[in-house]
């Protein structure tokens, strides 16, 4: 599978179902490994980074983790294709900007993919559409196991999985899920929500993890620390916390409508006015304004457009799509005009096939 046949898709998480999905955009667990008797990657020589990078790829198609898996190599990628990756969830911003020889294998719907070479030697991730921690989890234990039949993991009786990073060491599993929160932003509660949260021993972070700073009001809430509870215990943890936050969230857009409802439609309507008819349009500014429209077609007040449509464009208006979608790197004030466009004709297209 080529870079660009991706261009013309997005992965299953963004369709816009699944339990919760008003609010919770996506649920993602990750695993980190790393194989016996080699030194971490930040520890090991080039000629290892290279063994390593054959072995564990031989190893996921012996393995047959996914049917259709494909795999690449990242550093005969352009800068460009690498970030289309990070903004479509198949590698982080780190394996990214890594050097030497590493890659990523995944199938066509993105729900899996597989990071080598990144922190760690091996980086199994699952996202799926809405809360569905455990169904993702079962899905990431089985490709689990199956990697770790073909390949000897680091492991300790004593502290379980070794990793890179000390936090990573137990179970090495983040556990997170992707929330959309406007109103508790709007009513300005978010802080009293995140910081029970952040008691529990959770963390927030912004759409694309550690360093990110949160925008369009998504926010991803994960598991801070892996080692002394099982993976089910932190399952259970985020749990318990996520349908409380989903309840809050409603309350909240209740509240606005009760209140200020014609503000509120005010609010959504011109942002939904700006999408259509701006020339220019800015990386935060499109966050924004769809967050506000995904919030009214949630609520009822726009309805001639689809939950998965407002996901996409989340992704498809970012840097890296924009420059692919033209094929070449562009400017700031160049991606802010293609990125209005691609936006109108987006809602254009929408608006013909509706009449």
């Amino acid at each position: 599978m080529k870079i660009s046949d991706l261009a013309d898709n997005t992965g299953e998480w963004l369709r816009g179902t699944g339990p919760e999905s008003d609010i919770v955009i996506s649920s993602r667990i990750r695993l980190a490994r790393n194989v016996a008797k080699y030194p971490f990657l930040s520890r090991a020589n080039v000629k290892q980074k290279k063994e390593l990078e054959e072995l564990i790829r031989t190893k996921i198609i012996d393995a047959d983790v996914a049917p259709a898996l494909s795999y690449i190599n990242l550093s005969e990628l352009s800068s460009v294709d690498r970030l289309f990756l990070v903004e479509r969830h198949l590698i982080s911003r780190e394996h990214a900007e890594g050097e030497k020889e590493r890659g990523v294998a995944f199938e066509k719907s993105e729900n899996i993919s597989v990071m080598v070479n990144e922190e760690d030697h091996i980086r199994i991730q699952v996202i799926r559409s809405g809360l569905e921690l455990r169904e993702t989890w079962k899905t990431i234990d089985i490709i689990d196991n199956k990697l770790e039949r073909k390949i000897n993991y680091a492991y300790s009786s004593q502290f379980g999985y070794l990793t890179a990073c000390p936090t990573n060491v137990g179970t090495g599993m983040r556990a997170s899920v992707m929330l959309h929160l406007p109103a508790l932003g709007m009513t300005h509660h978010i802080e009293k929500v995140f910081n029970a949260v952040m008691k529990l021993g959770l963390v927030v972070r912004g759409l694309y993890g550690e360093g990110t700073q949160v925008s369009g009001d998504l926010y991803q809430i994960s598991n801070q620390f892996t080692l002394g509870k099982s993976e089910a215990e932190i399952i259970e943890i985020i749990e318990g916390v996520i349908p409380r936050i989903t309840s809050y969230e409603r309350i909240a857009r209740k509240s606005l409508i009760a209140e200020s409802r014609e503000q509120l439609e005010d609010r959504v309507w011109r942002s939904y006015g700006m999408l259509k008819v701006a020339r220019m349009i800015t990386s935060e500014e499109i966050m924004h304004l769809l967050s506000q429209v995904r919030m009214g077609v949630n609520l009822g007040i726009i309805n001639d457009i689809e939950m998965k449509t407002l996901n996409e464009l989340f992704v498809l208006t970012l840097p890296g799509h924009l420059q692919k979608l033209e094929g070449r790197e562009l400017t700031s004030s160049q991606r802010n005009i293609i990125r209005a466009l691609y936006v109108r004709k987006r809602l254009e297209k929408i608006e013909t096939l509706k009449g």
